[in-house]
């Protein structure tokens, strides 16, 4: 597998920069902190799902390379969000899961190793 490491090669090209400005103009407030009450310009499209579409190219499967290509387009699949909340928030839930537990203390995170 050859690793993919510029952002155009993994979908990150003049097209998604024009298509992230016309969303950003749509939905210019980020959306974790309108959550939480605080209203905040957002900077950042993130995909609410991962796409990884970088490793879909690097496998060379077309349909991994399809369906991640189709995740990455659809815009049900994106929201606004600031810097702060993408780089702190948003890249801690994606790699451990959602977090917090209930008033039991059961975490909300499904995959977490006390809910298997």
């Amino acid at each position: 597998m050859t690793k993919i490491t510029s952002s155009a090669a993994k979908g990150y090209d003049y097209r998604w920069q024009k298509a992230r400005l016309v969303w950003l103009a749509e939905n210019p407030l980020c959306a974790e902190c309108k959550r939480h009450g605080r209203v905040t310009p957002a900077t950042v499209v993130d995909h609410k799902v991962p796409h990884r579409l970088g490793h879909a190219l690097m496998t060379g499967c077309k349909v991994a390379i399809a369906a991640a290509r189709k995740l990455f387009w659809d815009r049900k699949n994106w929201q606004s969000l600031c810097k702060p909340c993408h780089d702190s928030y948003k890249q801690r839930v994606e790699k451990s899961g959602e977090p917090g537990c209930s008033a039991d203390g059961i975490p909300h995170n499904a995959s977490h190793h006390w809910n298997q």
